[in-house]
This record gives C-alpha cells, sequence and structure tokens, in this order.
C-alpha cells in the first residue's frame, strides 16, 4: 500500500511534463524507515509478550544469588527499569544521532546505528543462559539509544531527499513504520504466546527480545544500496559533483536539475553558515517560532491522551463483554487501524496540506476525549455506554494516526533550513522523550487523583495544539525551506523587519539566477 501512496501523486517536471521517476525513492524510504521508526515502534510493543517468564526469571535468579524470594516491590521496580531504560536511551540517542547526522552524515550515521541494534540483540539474547537480569537492562538501553538515533537521523535524510510535492508522503512513512513495527511487534508477540503454550516461552523469551537485530540487519545490507542526503553532500560538505550524483540516482539524469537548483539557491542563502547548536538555537530570533512550534507539537503527541487511551483501552474491552482471551485480538486490529490510518494520512497530507489534518486531528480527538470522559461517568448506569466507548476509543485512535500521528515530524522536517535542522531534531526529539518518560510516571497519579475527570487535562491538551496551530504555523505545502523561513519572519521579527527580509531574499534569488 505503501508503494501505491508514493504512486499516488506523481512527481512531474516543469519543462516536459513528464513523471519523473520516483522508485529509487521508494526504495530509499524502506530502507530508511526499517532500521529507523520501525525498529522503535517493534521494540516498545515487543517487551510485552515476555513479561511473565521475564518475571518468573528474574525471581529464579535472584534466589540461585542469595538463596531467598525477591520481594514483590523489589520485582516491580526492576522490570520497570527494564522498561523503562528504553526512554533514557531514547533520549540520550537523540543528542548522540544529531552529532552523528553532522558528522558522518545521515547515510552513514544510521549504519553505524545498526551496531548498537546487534548488541543490544546480543545482550538480551544471552541474558537468560547466562543468568543476569542485568543484561536485560543493558540491552534495552542500547536499543533505546539505537530507536532515538533513528528518530532523529531518519526524518532529517528523508526531509532532505524528497521533494517538495511529495515531501509529506516521504515524511509520512515516518509514522507509517513506526505503526508497522508497533503492529509487527504485537503480531509476533501473539503468535509467540501461541506457539509456546506456556512451556516453550521459558526456554525461548530472550530470543524473541533478541529478534530486534534482524531489522539492523535488513538495513545494513539494503541502505548502501542509496546515496546519502544531496543536501548534506552541498550544503554542508560543498561536494557539487556527489550531490548531483546523488540526485541523479533518485530522479534521473533528465530530471534532477530541479532539485538541483533548489538546494543552490538555499546554499547561497546560507552562505556557507555553520550548523547551529541546540543552545545557539534557543538565542536566534530567526528560528524563533519554528522551534517553539516543534517543541509544542512534540509535547502535544504525548500528551493528548493517545498513551492514556490505550491505557484504558483493555478496561474498556473488558466491560464491553469481549472474553479476555479475545482481547490480544482486538488490541491487534487497533494497530491495524492505526497503520491504514498512517497510509491514508501519506495519501491526503500532499493533497489537503498539513494544517487541516493536524488541526482537524487535534479537534476531533478533543470531542471524542470529552465524549470519553461523558461516557465513563455512566460506565455502569447503561449496560450498552462500554460499546460506545469501544467506538470512541477506536475513533480516537484513528483521529491521531491521521493528523498528529503523521504530520508532526512532516513540519518539524519543513520548519527549519539546513543549519538550524539537525539541532532542531535534536530539540524536539528530546522533548518528545522526555514527555513520554513524564506521562508514563505521572499518569498513574493523575488517574488516582482525578479518576475518569483525568480526560479533561487531554481535552485542554488537544484544544490549545489545534488552536496553537491555527494562529501560528503557516500551511508548508509545495514550499521549498526558503519560502516557509520567510514565511515566520512577520511572527519572529515583526512587520516592518519582515519587508527588509523579503527584500534581501529576492535579491538573492535573482543573483543565484543569473
Amino acid at each position: 500500500m505503501l508503494a501505491r501512496a508514493m504512486e499516488y501523486q506523481p512527481l512531474l517536471s516543469k519543462k516536459s511534463g513528464t513523471r519523473i521517476p520516483i522508485r529509487k525513492l521508494f526504495g530509499a524510504v524502506c530502507a530508511v524507515g526499517i532500521g529507523g521508526t520501525f525498529q522503535y515502534g517493534y521494540n516498545l510493543s515487543i517487551i510485552n509478550a515476555p513479561t511473565t517468564y521475564v518475571h518468573k526469571f528474574i525471581n529464579d535468579t535472584w534466589y540461585v544469588r542469595y538463596q531467598s524470594q525477591l520481594h514483590e516491590n523489589l520485582l516491580t521496580l526492576i522490570w520497570s527499569v527494564i522498561a523503562s531504560v528504553f526512554t533514557i536511551g531514547g533520549l540520550i540517542g537523540t543528542f548522540i544521532g544529531g552529532h552523528l547526522a553532522v558528522k558522518l552524515g545521515r547515510k552513514q550515521a544510521l549504519l553505524v546505528n545498526n551496531v548498537l541494534a546487534i548488541l543490544a540483540a546480543l545482550f538480551m539474547g544471552i541474558a537468560q543462559p547466562v543468568g543476569l537480569f542485568e543484561l536485560l537492562i543493558v540491552g534495552r538501553f542500547l536499543i533505546g539509544v539505537n530507536a532515538g538515533v533513528g528518530m532523529c537521523v531518519q526524518p532529517l535524510y528523508l526531509g532532505e531527499i524528497a521533494p517538495k510535492n511529495i515531501r509529506g508522503l516521504t515524511t509520512v512513512a515516518i509514522n507509517i513504520f513506526l505503526t508497522v513495527g508497533i503492529l509487527t511487534g504485537q503480531v509476533v508477540g501473539l503468535r509467540y504466546g501461541l506457539s509456546t503454550g506456556g512451556v516453550g516461552g521459558e526456554n525461548s523469551w530472550s530470543l524473541l527480545l533478541a529478534t530486534c537485530a534482524i531489522p539492523a540487519l535488513i538495513q545494513l545490507i539494503a541502505l548502501p544500496c542509496f546515496p546519502e542526503s544531496p543536501r548534506y553532500l552541498l550544503i554542508e560538505k560543498k561536494n557539487y559533483y556527489q550531490c548531483q550524483k546523488a540526485l541523479k540516482s533518485f530522479y534521473g539524469s533528465l530530471h534532477y536539475q530541479m532539485e538541483m537548483d533548489d538546494i543552490q539557491k538555499e546554499s547561497h542563502v546560507l552562505n556557507g553558515e555553520k550548523q547551529k547548536t541546540m543552545l545557539e538555537l534557543f538565542y536566534d530570533q530567526s528560528v524563533k517560532w519554528q522551534l517553539i512550534s516543534v517543541i509544542v507539537t512534540n509535547i502535544g503527541q504525548q500528551l493528548c491522551g493517545i498513551n492514556a487511551i490505550y491505557f484504558y483501552a483493555e478496561y474498556v474491552f473488558k466491560q464491553s463483554g469481549i472474553p479476555t482471551e479475545s482481547i490480544p485480538y482486538i488490541t491487534l486490529g487497533t494497530g491495524v487501524c492505526e497503520c491504514i490510518t498512517a497510509m491514508t494520512c501519506g495519501l491526503l497530507i500532499d493533497r489537503a496540506g498539513r494544517r487541516i489534518l493536524i488541526i482537524g486531528g487535534y479537534s476531533m480527538m478533543a470531542f471524542l476525549v470529552h465524549c470519553i470522559n461523558i461516557i465513563f461517568v455512566f460506565q455502569n448506569v447503561y449496560s450498552w455506554m462500554p460499546y460506545l466507548s469501544l467506538a470512541a476509543i477506536l475513533a480516537f485512535i484513528l483521529s491521531f494516526g491521521l493528523g498528529p500521528g503523521g504530520v508532526t515530524n512532516t513540519l518539524a522536517a519543513e520548519l527549519f533550513t539546513q543549519s538550524s535542522r539537525t539541532g532542531a531534531y535534536m530539540i524536539g526529539g528530546a522533548v518528545n522523550w522526555i514527555s513520554f518518560f513524564a506521562i508514563g510516571i505521572t499518569f498513574p497519579f493523575i488517574v488516582n487523583g482525578l479518576d475518569q475527570y483525568c480526560f479533561l487535562f487531554f481535552f485542554v491538551t488537544c484544544i490549545f495544539i489545534a488552536a496553537f496551530i491555527y494562529f501560528i504555523v503557516p500551511e508548508t505545502k509545495n514550499k521549498s525551506f526558503l519560502d516557509i523561513k520567510n514565511d515566520f519572519q512577520k511572527l519572529n521579527y515583526g512587520h516592518s523587519h519582515t519587508s527588509s527580509q523579503e527584500m534581501e531574499h529576492n535579491s538573492i534569488m535573482l543573483d543565484s539566477t543569473m
């Protein structure tokens, strides 16, 4: 379906009107995605399958060492560390990924990143045979670092290789591979549970966790077939020949010139400007509102209630009368729905635009989360209420995938020029991981304090993000990075400064075409 999506909006040459070949571009998207957000989504969900066996392994290991039973609270703490150290690794990986992307290039950073995934698989795979549960913590931390690097570098590469009229579709692949990774982890975990029958799982669960090496090996084989980011090659490395060669590889020798001209214009405007650090971006007036937009939208992704909805989903399924043994299949169905929605977002984003999808998505989520709050108040009053809550939860998940889930990374890729983009992704990624960790830690306390009224918090968040996008963020569809930067100048400097900026911009554009 992703292949059909890539063909959905043909890339046309202004001179000839012929379709530009994008098969190579599609291959690059897949090669990058399998070791990027797919790996993140897969490791996010696969950890749930062997929970019972890991608990038993920790208990048995503790008894062998100390000839005493492990206290339940300490067991819970150890398991929590194994599960949550993934997010700490992801946060650190975001910073590592940004530096690697600048020093080694986007492609080389992704290739080197696979070493971490293979090491993580090794540690988790041998944890059971050698009797060291600490290796699970090390492995989960390393695969978290791997996910953080991938989440930072993958959008950079995809945003820089895609032409502007299908840039939205290309960067939405980030979310498509994420949802496919989550779904794959659910399917593998479900098949694992069915095939072991409660016996084999005690001996094979460590191999299940070690399967994270498979996407890494696939990327190590596939990604070298594709070139480095052309923008990185020309703007940062000043290598005209390699940039031209990369563009010809992606678009063919007859159609690469349009993108070459666009990259040269951006290079001319930046005029050798060095990569800005995260700290420099916070003091840079020219990207003030772009940076605020990235921070707000990344916080919104985690605080909009999607994680809370998944938390409550199993409870709602049980209340709806669904047999306990059938609930994993219903959960699997929600994963399928999210994948389909992510792909639908890919088909719509370059036609409908970014603003309408993300504003509409958050607005619909605000309406649905308010409905869920009301439904929970009357959950036990009417027998049909659980079925209504089930429908509302599915609609909420679909609204997230169609809007915020798919568009947020696209916006982050488009709001910055080359010198600021890497630092912006490091900031956005850090905010995302911190918010993810914070909501995981605080949400149980929010539930205990507010009960079903905790959803009012998510209602306010969704309304705020929708309003922020409406009033602050311009439409970026079919615009170059320089055009988008120019759209923000009025917010960043005020109207009077905008006029002089536009005059300077137009002058540079005129010079670069002469």
